[in-house]
């Protein structure tokens, strides 16, 4: 058997030549490193960990190709820029960002396109992290909110539009509300944006971004907690930013550079892994969650279901006409808190946890974990039912997720 391969080039000893033996020991252990090879071209890509970048000349910090965002790792690395890249082809933006988490990436557009003085429109309900962001933080700062309630206007674009001032910045909504699944008039509520030339913002993590480009449709930003679908099995926190124009890519890139809110390379490669899964994951995923809203509405001991995918939804014509698929964002209501409660402590597969969008089915009661204080505190009134329950629906076999589904509802 032949066998030629060479041995790894030390680049320093090569670089030192003779001069290389005459160094100590513990400088040529600290100096040594291998030798890139220019063909080598790995498939998947791999994690720079490095905080900083050799430069060969002081010019090359300054060439065109990213030559001073390779400088330090919060300005630029090639294992986050590669997950940005796929993420942007998904998306049809002119740039994307990931940040650290889902909330960095919504409070860094945000801060950066509002200011003291300006008026942010803005859906209720929305993530309590928002509007926990929005209410102690933006308000603070001087920036002037009106909240409009998706479940309670006849007309969402028209009531977004009746709150329209002349400082109004930007409009700010979700894809389907967390947690009431609600979804409000998406195109026309674009169309008021730009007739009135106010930037928008959508967060569409509940739909995936497989299912919805918000970007395509008009949007200027278009956000998601790449903890959810985009990283898909329930072992990262990440967001990101997609935005139409290259000017506002420009300001949260140099905006991140000031923050650090960059998103390390171990994360950006958890989340490039999950890509490659993305549309198999979210098509059973959206399959399992139409039979299983099915399978919960017409079941006696449940009071109402809220899923985009049903006739039934009040905004089920906006997400048909926007949506691919409409996810694995349940909520149905069992009358109760204590109902809820006994519910879900009976689960045997379907797990007690929040968060959402993994393999995994979760599920969670608002009421008394994720939105009930929060919601309390809305300034539109809006509120969480005490019965009221938010299931993610995972990629488990379907009819063993409805049969846990059946033995505590049974139970109740």
């Amino acid at each position: 058997m032949s066998f030629n391969w060479p041995v790894g080039i030390n680049a320093t000893k090569e670089k030192l030549g003779e001069q290389f033996d005459n160094l100590h020991l513990d400088t040529r252990i600290s100096a040594s490193h291998a030798k890139p090879l220019s063909n080598i071209d790995p498939v998947v890509t791999p994690i720079y960990h490095s905080s900083t970048y050799r430069f060969k000349t002081v010019q090359q910090f300054n060439e065109h190709n990213h030559g001073s965002n390779f400088v330090y790792r919060r300005c630029g690395n090639p294992t986050t820029e590669n997950v940005e890249v796929v993420i942007n082809e998904i998306e049809k933006g002119a740039g994307t960002l990931v940040y650290n988490s889902g909330l960095a990436a919504i409070s860094a557009v945000f801060l950066e396109f509002l200011h003291s003085g300006a008026h942010l429109i803005t859906m209720a309900p929305i993530y309590s992290g928002t509007s926990s962001f929005i209410n102690e933080t933006l308000k603070r700062f001087g920036v002037e909110v009106t909240f409009v309630n998706v479940e309670t206007e006849t007309n969402f674009a028209d009531a977004i539009e009746k709150a329209i001032r002349p400082n109004t910045k930007m409009i700010y909504f979700e894809t389907i509300a967390n947690p009431s699944m609600a979804v409000p008039d998406i195109i026309g509520t674009l169309k008021i944006a730009k007739k009135h030339q106010i930037k928008s913002c959508v967060d569409a993590t509940f739909s995936s971004p497989y299912n919805i480009q918000p970007i395509t449709l008009g949007a200027d930003f278009s956000l998601h907690s790449c903890s959810k679908y985009i990283g898909g099995h329930t072992d990262v926190i990440a967001g990101c930013v997609t935005t139409k124009s290259y000017d506002d890519w420009k300001a949260l890139k140099l905006q991140q550079l000031t923050t650090g809110s960059s998103l390390s390379p171990y994360d950006a490669a958890l989340l490039t892994r999950g890509l490659k899964t993305l549309a198999l994951r979210v098509d059973r995923i959206s399959q399992n969650a139409q039979k299983i809203s099915e399978y919960l509405e017409a079941h006696q001991k449940v009071q109402q279901v809220f899923y985009p995918g049903l006739k039934s939804h009040p905004g089920h014509k906006f997400a048909a006409e926007t949506m691919k698929q409409f996810a694995g964002m349940i909520a149905f209501d069992l009358g109760t808190a204590q109902n809820a409660i006994n519910f879900i402590e009976s689960l045997h597969i379907i797990v007690h946890a929040v968060s959402l969008g993994g393999t995994e089915s979760l599920i969670e009661h608002p009421y008394s974990m994720s939105h009930g204080a929060q919601l309390l505190r809305d300034p539109t009134g809006a509120t969480v039912s005490p019965g009221l329950l938010r299931f993610s629906v995972g990629i488990e076999n379907v009819d063993d997720i409805i049969a846990d589904l059946e033995q505590s509802l049974n139970k109740l």
